[in-house]
Protein backbone atom coordinates (compact mmCIF):
# COMPACT_ATOMS: atom_id res chain seq x y z
CA UNK A 1 0.00 0.00 0.00
CA UNK A 2 1.68 3.14 -0.81
CA UNK A 3 2.19 6.01 1.91
CA UNK A 4 -0.13 9.26 1.79
CA UNK A 5 1.05 12.24 0.79
CA UNK A 6 -0.02 15.48 1.51
CA UNK A 7 1.03 18.65 -0.38
CA UNK A 8 0.79 22.47 -0.59
CA UNK A 9 2.29 25.11 -2.23
CA UNK A 10 2.25 28.86 -3.14
CA UNK A 11 3.83 31.23 -5.25
CA UNK A 12 5.70 34.45 -4.43
CA UNK A 13 7.77 37.26 -5.95
CA UNK A 14 11.05 36.93 -5.59
CA UNK A 15 12.01 39.59 -2.84
CA UNK A 16 12.69 39.87 0.69
CA UNK A 17 9.54 41.40 1.01
CA UNK A 18 7.81 37.90 0.91
CA UNK A 19 10.43 36.39 3.52
CA UNK A 20 7.96 36.56 6.40
CA UNK A 21 4.94 34.82 4.36
CA UNK A 22 7.41 32.15 3.11
CA UNK A 23 8.43 31.56 6.51
CA UNK A 24 5.13 31.12 7.83
CA UNK A 25 4.12 29.00 5.48
CA UNK A 26 6.71 26.59 5.84
CA UNK A 27 6.26 26.51 9.67
CA UNK A 28 2.42 26.12 9.47
CA UNK A 29 2.89 23.05 7.83
CA UNK A 30 6.12 21.85 9.76
CA UNK A 31 4.19 22.41 13.34
CA UNK A 32 1.31 20.34 11.66
CA UNK A 33 3.19 17.98 10.62
CA UNK A 34 4.59 17.23 14.34
CA UNK A 35 7.91 18.82 14.61
CA UNK A 36 8.80 20.61 17.78
CA UNK A 37 9.87 24.24 18.09
CA UNK A 38 13.32 23.84 17.14
CA UNK A 39 12.99 21.56 13.89
CA UNK A 40 10.53 23.95 12.78
CA UNK A 41 12.75 26.83 13.25
CA UNK A 42 15.67 24.88 11.30
CA UNK A 43 13.73 24.09 8.65
CA UNK A 44 12.40 27.82 8.59
CA UNK A 45 15.96 28.94 8.08
CA UNK A 46 16.71 26.69 5.55
CA UNK A 47 13.98 27.69 3.27
CA UNK A 48 15.18 31.36 4.40
CA UNK A 49 18.45 31.13 3.68
CA UNK A 50 17.55 28.96 0.07
CA UNK A 51 14.67 31.85 -1.15
CA UNK A 52 17.37 34.20 -0.48
CA UNK A 53 19.75 32.49 -2.46
CA UNK A 54 17.58 32.36 -5.19
CA UNK A 55 16.90 36.71 -5.36
CA UNK A 56 20.40 36.64 -5.00
CA UNK A 57 21.89 34.34 -7.18
CA UNK A 58 19.66 33.00 -9.58
CA UNK A 59 17.30 36.11 -10.29
CA UNK A 60 20.19 38.77 -9.06
CA UNK A 61 17.37 40.52 -7.24
CA UNK A 62 14.54 40.89 -10.23
CA UNK A 63 11.27 41.25 -8.17
CA UNK A 64 9.75 40.55 -11.00
CA UNK A 65 10.60 37.05 -11.26
CA UNK A 66 8.27 34.24 -8.51
CA UNK A 67 9.68 31.36 -6.82
CA UNK A 68 7.25 28.32 -6.22
CA UNK A 69 7.24 26.53 -2.84
CA UNK A 70 6.12 23.60 -2.43
CA UNK A 71 6.08 21.51 0.54
CA UNK A 72 4.64 18.05 1.58
CA UNK A 73 5.11 15.12 3.79
CA UNK A 74 3.45 11.66 4.74
CA UNK A 75 4.27 9.24 8.22
CA UNK A 76 8.25 10.02 8.11
CA UNK A 77 9.23 13.02 5.48
CA UNK A 78 9.03 16.52 5.67
CA UNK A 79 10.02 18.01 2.45
CA UNK A 80 10.00 21.78 0.74
CA UNK A 81 11.04 22.08 -2.81
CA UNK A 82 11.72 25.84 -4.08
CA UNK A 83 11.42 26.51 -7.68
CA UNK A 84 12.79 29.05 -9.73
CA UNK A 85 13.87 29.46 -14.00
CA UNK A 86 16.73 32.05 -13.20
CA UNK A 87 20.52 31.11 -13.15
CA UNK A 88 20.98 27.54 -12.04
CA UNK A 89 23.18 26.89 -8.61
CA UNK A 90 25.95 23.75 -9.92
CA UNK A 91 26.39 21.96 -6.19
CA UNK A 92 29.73 20.20 -8.57
CA UNK A 93 31.42 24.33 -8.00
CA UNK A 94 30.23 24.08 -4.67
CA UNK A 95 33.07 24.01 -1.90
CA UNK A 96 32.39 24.37 1.99
CA UNK A 97 33.54 27.52 3.59
CA UNK A 98 35.60 27.87 6.34
CA UNK A 99 32.93 29.01 8.87
CA UNK A 100 35.34 29.74 11.87
CA UNK A 101 36.86 31.99 9.52
CA UNK A 102 34.54 33.80 8.16
CA UNK A 103 33.38 34.34 12.34
CA UNK A 104 36.64 35.36 13.12
CA UNK A 105 36.54 37.82 10.15
CA UNK A 106 33.31 39.16 10.81
CA UNK A 107 32.43 38.35 6.97
CA UNK A 108 29.14 38.00 6.20
CA UNK A 109 27.14 35.69 3.43
CA UNK A 110 28.82 32.49 1.51
CA UNK A 111 27.61 29.96 4.59
CA UNK A 112 23.57 29.52 3.19
CA UNK A 113 24.12 26.26 1.00
CA UNK A 114 26.42 24.97 4.45
CA UNK A 115 23.91 25.86 6.70
CA UNK A 116 20.95 24.51 4.66
CA UNK A 117 22.78 20.94 4.61
CA UNK A 118 23.38 21.23 8.25
CA UNK A 119 19.96 21.75 8.98
CA UNK A 120 18.26 19.67 6.91
CA UNK A 121 18.59 15.85 6.19
CA UNK A 122 18.67 15.70 2.63
CA UNK A 123 19.15 18.33 0.20
CA UNK A 124 19.12 17.73 -3.50
CA UNK A 125 19.61 20.12 -6.62
CA UNK A 126 17.34 19.26 -9.54
CA UNK A 127 16.79 21.30 -13.25
CA UNK A 128 14.18 19.99 -15.36
CA UNK A 129 14.02 22.50 -18.89
CA UNK A 130 14.34 26.37 -17.52
CA UNK A 131 13.31 25.10 -14.03
CA UNK A 132 15.71 24.71 -11.25
CA UNK A 133 14.65 23.21 -8.21
CA UNK A 134 16.38 22.70 -4.66
CA UNK A 135 14.39 19.93 -2.43
CA UNK A 136 15.18 20.23 1.10
CA UNK A 137 13.86 16.86 3.25
CA UNK A 138 13.72 16.33 7.00
CA UNK A 139 12.86 13.20 8.41
CA UNK A 140 10.63 12.75 11.54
Amino acid sequence: MAKSTTTYSISVQASTEHLAEVRDFVAKYAKEFGFGKQQVADIRLAVDEAYTNIIKHAYKHDDKKTVDIELGYNSNKFWVSLLDTGDAFDPSDYSKPDVRQKIKEKKRGGVGVYLIRKLMDDVEYNKQGAVNEIRMTKNK
